[in-house]
């Protein structure tokens, strides 16, 4: 059974999957993991199907040491992972021998970093997700975020493809093949500019807030987290004075509170809000906006709803396609 043991836990360590869905009705939040794109990207990454518990990690200065024999992948802008102070590369299948100690650097380019092992790690089940909602102290680990001395394992359960990633890396030492995912292939171009689409509220505010919510910079305040982003920029004022009755709000959702600011939410935010919605985050971009950090600036674009919808059925695509060529490649050529 693949194990580690965290040493280091960082600033904000939990275990996330896709997301609890179909509780919205109940009040609990989707949660999930806040960068799907490289959650997926580090599970495909072993040869799990994309959707299996990973490790997510807010920035660096976290460590761990592998129990046993263990495949592992990551991905993500937060942090790169180092042995020996020699950097390992993201986005490939990692072998790690027993006894080695994994240092995970902050990288300054991002925010959150995903560590994926081969069969998923091993955590109970809480209203069919094993991911953490630590205001609820449900999923993960005992509903809460990883701490030092933390023991984790994989599921037992294995893919063909991840037997064979392990059958062709064991070695003594620290090994991984020369291919890697192209996780930016991905991801939109401009990386501070977002793509959204105009939301219920829209037309309840004047044209000089629209045009400076179009065209002006946002910077992501300190106060923000997992359950959403404060943005500093131009305050947004409405011409409709009346006020908006509680109504549904998703991952994405941009709400507009009493003075003007503006609030980018996302995994762990509430199943309702009384802020009117003046966009939404064209589901595209959502992993974008997960490695935004505090002091980052960023723009945001209209596009049609049609468009979005495009944009992530491409996406979907792709990485379907990304799964079949990895299988295919790794089972047809042994």
């Amino acid at each position: 059974m693949m194990r580690i043991r965290i040493h280091k836990a960082g600033m904000m360590s939990t275990i996330q999957d896709m997301g609890r869905w179909g509780y919205l009705s109940q009040g609990v939040p989707i949660s999930g993991a806040m960068d799907r794109l490289a959650a997926r990207i580090a599970n495909l990454a072993v040869g799990n199907t994309g959707e299996q518990a990973v490790i997510e990690f807010t920035y660096g200065n976290a460590a761990f040491q592998a129990e046993t024999d263990i495949l592992l992948a990551y991905s993500g802008d937060g942090a790169i992972l180092e042995a020996n102070s020699t950097p390992l590369p993201p986005d490939r299948p990692l072998f790690i021998p027993t006894g080695t100690y994994i240092h995970l650097a902050t990288n300054p380019s991002g925010c959150r970093s995903y560590l994926a092992v081969a069969g998923g790690w091993d955590v109970p089940e809480a209203l069919g997700s094993r991911s953490t909602y630590t205001t609820a102290a449900i999923g993960g680990l005992q509903g809460r975020a990883l701490q030092g001395g933390d023991m984790l394992q994989a599921c037992s359960s294995l893919t063909d493809i991840t037997v064979e990633l392990f059958r062709r890396l064991q070695r003594q030492t620290i090994n991984y093949p020369p291919w890697g995912i192209a996780r930016w292939l991905f991801l939109s171009k401009k990386r501070n500019t977002v793509r959204i689409v105009p939301a219920h509220e829209f037309t309840w505010f004047r044209g000089e807030s629209v045009v400076n919510f179009l065209s002006s910079p946002f910077t992501v305040s300190t106060t923000s987290n997992r359950m959403g982003y404060q943005l500093d920029g131009p305050p947004t004022h409405r011409f409709v004075s009346r006020e908006l009755l509680s109504t549904a709000v998703a991952p994405g959702t941009i709400q507009v509170t009493g003075n003007g600011s503006l609030v980018l939410l996302m995994a762990d935010c509430q199943t309702t809000g009384g802020y009117p919605r003046i966009a939404q985050v064209a589901a595209v971009d959502m992993p974008l906006c997960a490695q935004f950090k505090p002091g980052d600036i960023i723009y945001f674009k209209e596009i049609s709803r049609i468009e979005a919808e495009k944009l992530y059925i491409h996406h979907e695509n792709q990485l379907s396609k990304l799964a079949i060529a990895l299988a295919t490649n790794l089972l047809t050529a042994r």
